[in-house]
């Protein structure tokens, strides 16, 4: 029973120092599947860390960090299927990485070169590159999964947001569209709780996000996302639903936002300490750590040794990303429009002149 509105599901196994609340799936009983979730979920805070270090020295442009939400983004990516497609948006570093993206593509793309969006995998060509604007990835993933659907195809678009995104017309005219058309897309709203400046409390007047999916007639149910084991479970049935012809599901994912929105953003101005030091208490990576160790299949040793392996993971991306070099200056208009507009010919060949003269000129 959901404490917030009994019409709405609430799915939670582990409490917040990750003790047990009733009895798990069959498949938690795997614990190889459960240490190679929580490396999954070390290594995403470790890049993030990284991530967000690069940018303090200008090494990348403006980063969004995922730190308290990492359960969320490995959940996805454990159980979304090669033949899937995944539509993003800003905070899915972990999905990504899943997927099959290197943690260098993922820097590029935040250091502005577009070649960060042409991963190199094979596997992830048909996932879409990382969605800025709020909520328009919601109506591409409809798109994409009518195509699965007119097909016969047993696929599934899945498409994340935060939970200010399911304010927009976007994502509630998504809704409506996979409910009526019975889409095999699955909705993931990552509600951590703050919209940049906009708290949770004031963005919407319904008790929860997830009941957004029921006016559009298909289920919607709420997840602790510091839960792993609640957003597999979870997830893992949206995504069978989808793929068997059931419709469409969103799930709305209970976390918290313990860094800024961005590196542009500065949360101490919004937020207070004491609130901040509480969602600390509940974070997914120690509550995992704490149920493992207590089920004699993690220690202190496994974890330094984890760390050091991801350390050195995160430091080859870094060094990959720095020997690609600059991008040609003709990649600023490039990769704008798929049909170039005779308009910007006479803008794009004065840049080429401007970076010659300024080459000829470095070289004298």
């Amino acid at each position: 029973m959901n404490p917030f509105n009994p019409d709405i599901p609430l799915t939670r196994y582990l409490d917040a120092q990750g003790r047990l609340l009733g009895a798990l799936p069959a498949w938690a009983d795997d614990f190889d599947l459960l240490v190679r979730l929580y490396r999954q979920m070390v290594l995403t805070r470790l890049f993030d860390q990284k991530a967000v270090a690069l940018q303090r020295t200008g090494r990348i442009g403006t980063y969004a960090p995922t730190i308290g939400q990492e359960s969320i983004g490995v959940a996805i990516g454990a159980l979304m299927k090669p033949e899937d497609v995944l539509v993003p948006y800003y905070r899915d570093t972990a999905v990504q990485v899943m997927r099959g993206v290197k943690m260098e593509e993922i820097l590029l793309y935040w250091g502005g070169d577009e070649r960060g969006s042409a991963y190199a995998d094979p596997a992830v060509a048909q996932d879409f590159p990382l969605c800025v604007p709020i909520a328009t990835q919601a109506l591409h993933a409809c798109g994409v999964a009518t195509a699965m659907k007119i097909r016969g195809e047993h696929r599934v678009a899945v498409t994340t947001c935060g939970d200010g995104a399911t304010s927009k017309g976007d994502f509630l005219e998504a809704l409506n569209v996979a409910g009526a058309w019975q889409l095999p897309v699955v909705f993931v709203v990552n509600n951590n709780q703050w919209a940049i400046s906009v708290p949770r409390r004031i963005q919407c007047g319904a008790p929860t996000l997830a009941q957004k999916a029921l006016g559009a007639g298909f289920p919607g149910e709420q997840v602790d996302g510091n839960d792993i084991i609640a957003v597999y479970e979870r997830m893992q049935v949206a995504l069978e639903r989808a793929r068997h012809g059931k419709g469409p599901v969103l799930l709305e994912c209970l976390s918290y936002r313990l860094g800024d929105h961005t590196t542009a953003d500065d949360a101490t101005r919004y937020r207070s300490a004491e609130e901040v030091k509480q969602a600390w208490q509940e974070e997914p990576v120690k509550r995992l750590q704490s149920y493992l160790a207590a089920q004699g299949v993690w220690d202190e040793g496994r974890e330094q040794a984890l760390i050091g392996e991801c350390q050195g993971l995160v430091q080859q991306a870094v060094e990959a990303f720095e020997a690609v070099g600059n991008a040609p200056a003709e990649t600023l208009f490039d990769y704008v429009y798929a049909q170039w507009p005779a308009a910007l010919a006479e803008q794009r060949d004065m840049l080429l002149e401007r970076v010659a003269r300024r080459e000829e000129a470095s070289h004298e």
